[in-house]
């Protein structure tokens, strides 16, 4: 493939019609590859601000702030093969378990916001308005797309404590566990 191919293949990738539609006039145009280039870089920032902007993960403390030695128990190898987003790929669920205030909703923000750096699709919310959205709807029909839009991110986090309705689990292990759905 010569570079001249190659920057027709990304004109196409890009839908530039108008310019594929002059490419014999434009192609050896010193300008192409710097066109090309910005406009590549224009979808990256508008995808990535799109999808952080659907995300709704709100404000966090990033990661890199984030005191390990409070809690006692919480296991940074395990959150850093979890930052690598593996799960996503096996289909595999993660639960944060731990009492409140330890930092569960701040780890879970910042898978959530790597997932979006990486090209995913997030979607975070809290229980409470993921159950209140769905008892809100009035026909089957309407439930049906809702729970669609709630199953079509490729990472769906639920935060149990944000609105105050978790429940204390009589679950005596307070770990980091994952659970494979098959």
């Amino acid at each position: 493939m010569t570079d001249l191919d190659a920057l027709y293949a990304r004109a196409k990738a890009l839908r530039l019609h108008g310019l594929l539609a002059h490419w014999t006039e434009a192609a050896t145009a010193g300008w192409v590859n710097a066109l090309l280039d910005w406009e590549e870089k224009e979808r990256g920032r508008r995808s990535l601000d799109r999808r952080l902007s659907a995300a709704h993960i709100g404000r966090f403390k990033p990661v890199c702030d984030f005191d390990w030695t409070w809690p006692k128990r919480c296991d940074r190898a395990v959150f850093d093969a979890l930052m690598t987003l593996d799960f996503l790929n096996d289909a595999t669920n993660v639960i944060l378990v731990g009492p409140n205030g330890v930092g569960k909703s701040t780890l879970a923000r910042n898978l959530a916001h790597q997932a979006v750096i990486h090209g995913n699709t997030v979607l975070f919310t809290s229980a409470g308005q993921l159950l209140g959205d769905l008892a809100a709807l009035d026909s089957d029909s309407t439930l049906r797309r809702r729970l669609r839009h709630y199953a079509h991110p490729d990472l769906l986090a639920i935060d149990l404590c944000a609105d105050g309705s978790y429940v204390e689990s009589s679950d005596p292990m307070r770990d980091w566990r994952g659970y494979q759905r098959r």
